[in-house]
């Protein structure tokens, strides 16, 4: 136990949450990130990707309540590789966190990962709806399906050793997460499922911890049709290609 304590006093965590109009959620994730994670060493990256809104503002106005060195606003020039290559590049912890911004991955959580990593020294702990412990909430019949369905046919056909592909809530160790994005070549909604079977393949410890995920409340959904297609399309590059 005195271990594990210094082994988490001797951690820092860079919690990375990219964001495109995400005026009226980003305030509430970030109260809600310092309010769960009390006695933790960490700092939250903001990679945000020109947001008309005014969600830049808002960013700069909790950097004068927490603090510029614990809050860190990081503006990314469209279609120059991922938010969060950009935002590893800034990251100073030796943990990497990535959740959304839109409420769909509550900052409670956290805690759990980070327990769950230090007890098994595990590289990646990513948060699963498909466990017992986990569920959905807010998506009607048809989203379920689509997700659930997405889920069954990658895991036929790829073998992954996880029970959430598509999910993007992961604690990453900072050095395994440079050496699996380096080797992603998706984009979108593929990119988190590419992330996780490169990670398997190389060997990597992957533990999970069930999640309650949660419809966003404010601003739309991003998924549509295309990134369905985009979605299979990179599934059958992962079967040919990992």
């Amino acid at each position: 136990m005195k271990e594990q304590l210094e082994r988490e006093e001797k951690n820092k965590y860079s919690i990375i949450i990219p964001t495109y109009n995400e005026r009226l959620n980003i305030a509430l994730v970030i109260y809600l990130v310092f309010k769960h994670l009390r006695d933790v060493d960490f700092e939250v990256i903001v990679v945000d990707d020109g947001s008309p809104d005014g969600t830049q503002d808002i960013v700069r106005q909790l950097q004068h309540v927490y603090g510029e060195d614990h809050i860190l606003l990081r503006a990314r020039p469209k279609k120059l590789g991922t938010a969060y290559y950009h935002g590893l590049k800034h990251a100073s912890g030796n943990f990497v966190i990535i959740m959304d911004a839109d409420l769909s991955h509550h900052p409670k959580y956290i805690p759990s990962f980070i327990r769950k990593q230090l007890e098994t020294g595990a590289s990646i702990v990513t948060g699963t709806r498909y466990v017992s412990g986990g569920g959905v909430h807010g998506w009607n019949l048809m989203r379920k399906l689509t997700s659930r369905g997405a889920n069954v046919l990658a895991h036929t056909l790829l073998w992954p050793g996880v029970s959430d592909l598509t999910g993007s809530f992961r604690l990453y160790r900072k050095s395994v997460l440079e050496d699996v994005i380096t080797s992603c070549v998706s984009k979108g909604y593929v990119f988190q499922m590419e992330m996780i079977v490169r990670a398997s393949r190389k060997g990597y410890h992957i533990e999970e911890v069930p999640i309650s995920f949660v419809d966003r409340v404010y601003g739309s959904s991003k998924l549509g049709g295309s990134e369905i297609m985009e979605y299979l399309k990179g599934l059958i590059y992962l079967l040919f290609t990992t």
